[in-house]
């Protein structure tokens, strides 16, 4: 069994206490899948605390039109985005954002892409791969507390991402 990635500890600590949030984990299930979580010593041990809990992926797919999510939208948990030659523009700066993290995985093979996030939320583009495209972040980088932290990942051949805070 391969051991406990942070990454891997806090998707699970996410996971069981937006089930808690979502009322389908009472005080005690919470506490003591925490503890289970926090204490995992393997990957192997991680996977039966979350098993039963939904963190379904969110796919949006264009071949050359646009993709745009913009106002009042809920935003997942995990997003996906596919699009071969068209533009993405996701405004989560007016959006209802229940997470503390959200991913969000791009494949834009000659599209470009604009992700505003909200004043105050962080954004790490790090997992992002781009070979003959550009990439730009002016949000911060590091994750604050309270406040949404965007964590991208994907790649962008010849596409170009632009993440930016919402002018506030």
């Amino acid at each position: 069994m391969n051991g406990v990635t942070g990454p891997d500890r806090e998707r699970a600590v996410e996971l069981v206490q937006q089930a808690y949030a979502d009322g389908r984990l009472d005080p005690a299930e919470l506490e003591r899948r925490l503890e289970l979580a926090l204490t995992a010593t393997s990957s192997g041990e991680l996977e039966p605390i979350v098993a039963d809990l939904p963190d379904e992926v969110v796919h949006l797919t264009s071949a050359g039109g646009s993709v745009t999510r913009a106002g009042d939208w809920d935003v997942p948990r995990r997003l996906r985005v596919d699009s071969a030659y068209g533009s993405v523009r996701l405004d989560l700066s007016r959006a209802y954002v229940p997470y503390a993290r959200i991913d969000i995985e791009l494949r834009l093979a000659y599209g470009s892409a604009t992700i505003i996030v909200p004043a105050g939320a962080s954004a790490n583009v790090d997992g992002v791969r781009s070979e003959w495209g550009r990439v730009s972040c002016k949000a911060p980088g590091r994750p604050r507390p309270g406040r949404p932290h965007v964590h991208v990942t994907g790649a962008l051949p010849y596409g170009r991402l632009r993440i930016r805070a919402a002018r506030g």
